[in-house]
């Protein structure tokens, strides 16, 4: 970051102006309330002049200077509140506005000025949006927030104490394999959030769509459930299932390009082409003349819970050791044989473990990534098809012909 060096007449002038601006929007917000102001616009630039001045102070040889004004600040900003107490206000943040621009006013000194200037900047806009902050606390969704929380535990907490080593002979490394599940959670999460957002105005479509970011899997299973209660709504079912298992290629290009960028260039043109194929395929089911339903698919789990991101690490670690314990026993056949068994699950764990084994990009690696995949589609249309009677015809064929257009793609290596 540039550090501002600026002279100490401007930075007086920076505290002056930066309080002035806070004191501004108190006594603005005040006459717009005709409630009771604690101070105005001339008390808070005395307040940021006053923590400039105790800085100086304290670059002087004072060094209790600091302290001693702090403490006067708080005082007085004590005594307010309880006079505002007496009236019959409540609230204080114009009492805690008061001490961090005395704060931020011996910063524009002590400091870079980029920290006060982000300081006083910061408090004057949350003090401005009250409405709005208010009105996004009303509506915040609890699962929401608590999977926000769940994503700091998993980043903030839990990540840094992690050990950055492989260990065993797999060399398994619990940093490096936290930071893949939280990667993955957080693609899924994206899908999540958009889903619970929009709610049931998205319809199946758009539905299938944010719900394969989660997992393509889980939307044919739900989708399935659909067309059974609903058979009138069978094909729009199908067509949300096509379209997450059409996600699910750029979804998996995306997480490859981060982790090992080296397969791209192996795999992005065949992942596209698949998703195409998709695409084409989900374009000409014949949809009822009726519009699509606003029904969306709801099943799909939260990945910041903290048990699926445990269940996928334990995963990813299990298929870890098998794919090399695979290879090393049974060889380029015995990895494309586990390739083809993970399939009937989540593929995720599979084709991490596998780009991140691999030190260089080998064609058998890009095969069992591709069988892996076939294995899943299949699996995907068996699914909806035992679940929606319906439109089985439809889907057996669309998923079969999806499915052997993998072949070529893995014999071209």
């Amino acid at each position: 970051m540039i550090e501002l060096d600026w002279p100490a007449h401007i930075r007086f002038f920076l505290a002056l102006a930066l309080s002035f601006l806070v004191g501004l929007e108190r006594e603005t917000s005040g006459l717009i309330s005709k409630g009771r102001v604690f101070a105005g616009v001339r008390t808070y630039a005395l307040i940021g002049v006053f923590g400039f001045a105790c800085a100086w102070l304290l670059q002087l040889g004072v060094p209790w200077a600091l302290p001693i004004g702090v403490m006067v600040v708080a005082g007085l900003a004590l005594v307010g509140y309880l006079a505002k107490l007496k009236e019959g206000f409540v609230g204080w943040t114009s009492e805690v506005a008061a001490v961090i621009t005395f704060v931020m006013g011996a910063l524009c000194l002590l400091s870079d000025v980029w920290l006060p200037m982000a300081v006083g900047i910061s408090i004057t806009f949350l003090l401005s949006e009250k409405s709005k902050v208010e009105k996004f606390v009303v509506h915040i969704d609890q699962t929401e927030f608590l999977a926000v929380v769940r994503f700091l535990i998993l980043t903030v907490i839990i990540l840094p104490v992690l050990p950055n080593e492989a260990y065993t002979e797999f060399k398994l490394n619990p940093q490096r394999i936290w930071q893949l599940v939280i990667l993955v959670s957080t693609i899924g999460f994206a899908g999540y959030f958009l889903s619970k957002r929009l709610g049931d105005q998205i319809g199946l479509w758009l539905s299938g769509l944010l719900g394969g970011i989660v997992s393509s899997t889980a939307v044919s299973i739900a989708s399935g459930r659909i067309a059974r209660r609903r058979p009138e709504h069978g094909v729009h079912a199908l067509q949300a299932s096509l379209i997450a298992s059409t996600v699910m290629y750029v979804r998996i290009l995306v997480i490859v390009w981060i982790v090992s960028p080296q397969f791209v260039g192996h795999l992005w043109w065949k992942l596209l082409l698949l998703a195409l194929v998709g695409l084409v395929l989900c374009s000409v089911t014949r949809s009822p003349a009726n519009a699509a339903p606003k029904h969306s698919v709801t099943t799909l789990r939260n990945p910041f819970e903290i048990r699926p991101a445990l269940v996928f690490a334990s995963l990813f670690v299990a298929l870890s050791v098998l794919t090399v314990l695979t290879s090393r026993f049974y060889g380029d056949l015995g990895l494309v044989v586990l390739a083809g068994i993970v399939g009937i699950t989540d593929i995720d764990p599979f084709i991490l473990s596998v780009i991140s084994e691999a030190p260089r990009v080998e064609n058998i690696a890009v095969a069992a990534l591709l069988v892996s995949m076939l294995s899943n589609t299949i699996v995907k249309g068996v699914y909806f098809a035992v679940l929606a009677k319906g439109p089985r015809g439809e889907t057996l064929w669309r998923y079969g012909l999806w499915a052997l257009l993998h072949l070529p793609l893995i014999l071209i290596g």
